[in-house]
């Protein structure tokens, strides 16, 4: 038995060499897989925080203005020491509270506490050097970011909801005529949980793919065992196009997380929304009270605010799935891509393209789609190029795409051995699609710049008759 396990005959020779290509296969994709899907995710909800803790600051500033409003006609031409007008302000900042966690604080440039509505215990006492629980000045640096004139602090502190400590953001500014430094904050813990479970959904997702391609790699090693000895050039043609199918699928379930996460940012654009009606309500008092004059500085604020919703909402949604280019066609997503392109960065961009006898599948689009955002995101990088043009057009062979900039060009071939994950993923979308991509590059003279030329074949084109495909531009 032991003789016959290190000296395999020939058949056994035949079912090694055809199931450790397979299982090296199905680890290396598995192990890509997790990679490129933890990399994505955490960019991903990078973002999504970023979009929340901004959500949560332009909220916070809103307050403070507010606040601002409804006290600075007591304030303006109150003199340093009247004190009637400083106990006017201080009534009016204890009334306002909000939420179960929301209130005004109130300190002097000394750090005696004037107003804690929440928490009255701190009233009327200095708390001149208090830290959090990780050492982290709290009353100092309110006092500090007040003498500038505003800020944002950072910092633990006691939510009187639960009497637990919690992350908190607290906007800050200062009334230098009183010596006062007035300010709210808001509890992060929500948006802090918020992205811990998108991390735990990511690994279980990761976790879930390494099942799938297990079992998929189980049930391959079980067939090449089965008929194993059978094997012959078909067999190793069918073993290609599933490796194919297989790589096709890693790209669909990327589009589909795209879309996922399209969805989830777009719920993220709540929070500006609750600023917007914040002014609005503002705006609906003010005008029932008789201050019209008052109610125009809020109203203008909400009317900002839901622009800036508009607007994020439709970049987030177009950047990673544009609506465009399933309604139209790829042409006028393109023409999209490249004029925010040139809007965004300045660069000069040109793009051109003729209407097809024949359209492009799906696949095929969102493939050239995909390639000219990473192709203009590396030429915003890292060319330095002045003018991009881009260039769309079927012919008797398929279809072709060329992008072409005068920028400083690629590495030469040698530094370009280990080249980012960006290039390779051109190469394996055109290869998926049988399709061929060329990238020509000089890095001197009048001709430096990069041209990125991607060819689709035929087979990749509808018929004309294509009820589907016979209302849509390319």
């Amino acid at each position: 038995m032991i003789r016959r396990l290190f000296r395999p005959n020939y058949a056994q020779k035949l079912s090694l060499l055809a199931t450790l290509p397979l299982i090296v296969a199905g680890l290396c994709i598995a192990a890509l897989v997790a990679h490129q899907s933890r990399s994505m995710a955490e960019r991903e909800i990078q973002v999504l925080e970023r979009q929340l803790i901004e959500a949560k600051k332009a909220e916070l500033r809103n307050y403070v203005t507010q606040a601002r409003n409804g006290f600075m006609h007591i304030y303006g031409p109150a003199a340093p020491d009247d004190e009637e007008a400083k106990k006017q302000v201080t009534q009016i900042l204890s009334a306002m509270i909000y939420g179960k966690d929301g209130f005004f604080f109130v300190y002097d440039y000394d750090g005696t506490n004037l107003v804690s509505p929440r928490q009255t215990e701190f009233i009327n006492r200095n708390w001149a050097g208090l830290t959090d629980g990780n050492g982290v000045p709290v009353v100092n640096t309110f006092i500090d970011i007040a003498r500038q004139g505003a800020g944002w602090h950072s910092f633990m502190w006691e939510k009187p909801s639960t009497g637990e400590e919690a992350q908190m953001i607290a906007y800050v500014v200062g009334l230098q005529d009183w010596r006062w430094a007035v300010g709210t904050g808001v509890f992060i813990d929500d948006v802090i949980a918020s992205i811990a479970t998108s991390r735990m959904e990511v690994e279980n997702r990761v976790r879930r793919t390494f099942i799938y391609i297990g079992a998929i790699t189980l049930v391959a090693l079980i067939f090449v065992f089965a008929s194993g000895m059978l094997l012959n050039i078909r067999e190793r043609r069918l073993a290609d196009a599933k490796l194919k199918e297989l790589t096709q699928r890693v790209f669909d379930a990327q589009e589909e997380e795209r879309g996922r996460v399209a969805r989830e940012l777009h719920d993220s654009i709540s929070q500006l929304l609750v600023g917007v009606r914040y002014a609005l309500e503002t705006v609906k008092r003010r005008i029932s009270r008789g201050e019209f004059d008052a109610a125009a500085s809020p109203l203008d604020k909400g009317v900002d605010g839901l622009a800036t919703a508009i607007t994020e909402v439709r970049r987030i949604s177009r950047d990673l799935r544009p609506g465009v280019l399933d309604d139209l066609g790829l042409g006028p997503a393109l023409k999209a891509l490249t004029d925010d392109f040139a809007a965004r960065t300045g660069i000069e961009t040109v793009f051109t393209t003729v209407v097809f006898r024949n359209r492009l599948d799906q696949e095929a689009k969102i493939a050239l789609y995909r390639i000219a955002q990473e192709a203009l995101t590396n030429i915003e990088r890292h060319s330095g190029a002045t003018r991009v043009t881009m260039d769309l057009r079927g012919h008797e062979n398929g279809a072709t795409m060329r992008i072409s900039d005068n920028g400083s060009g690629l590495p030469t071939e040698q530094d370009r051995s280990h080249a980012g994950i960006g290039l390779r993923n051109m190469q394996e979308r055109m290869e998926q699609l049988d399709g061929t991509i060329r990238i020509l590059s000089s890095r001197a003279g009048r001709d430096s710049g990069t041209v990125i030329e991607a060819s689709l074949p035929l087979s990749h084109l509808l018929p004309p008759g294509d009820e589907l495909a016979a209302h849509r531009l390319p």
